[in-house]
């Protein structure tokens, strides 16, 4: 149920109140009596559409956004830096040329005979 905002011309009173939509506006002031109240527009509110149909992160804040940034932005540094310790490690490692002219020979014997 949607809240509204009341104000009364005669004393200044100001409240809110839950009411339905089909519900009509209030006339008379609770606190003092007179039939001059009046219904103020509202600000509104959010509205957020939930179901299968609507992704849970179309309504993040802003600090959620800057948080998982600053969290990708961490753990994007350390794979960075194993990625390059790794490149590192293949260029320097080589091949053992007996296991490798071993494999070959095995290969030719394979196709001639």
């Amino acid at each position: 149920m949607p809240t509204y905002e009341y104000a009364c011309e005669a004393c200044g009173n100001e409240f809110e109140r839950f009411q339905a939509i089909t519900a009509g506006p209030l006339r008379k002031c609770p606190k003092c009596g007179k039939n001059k109240l009046r219904r103020l527009i509202g600000t509104g509110a959010g509205v957020i559409f939930k179901g299968s149909g609507f992704y849970e992160t179309d309504y993040r804040s802003e600090n959620y956004k800057k948080g998982a940034e600053s969290e990708k932005k961490a753990t994007e540094k350390p794979k960075d830096k194993a990625d390059k310790k790794a490149e590192g490690k293949t260029k320097d490692s080589r091949p053992n040329s007996k296991a490798g002219s071993a494999s070959t020979s095995k290969e030719e014997k394979k196709k001639t005979a």
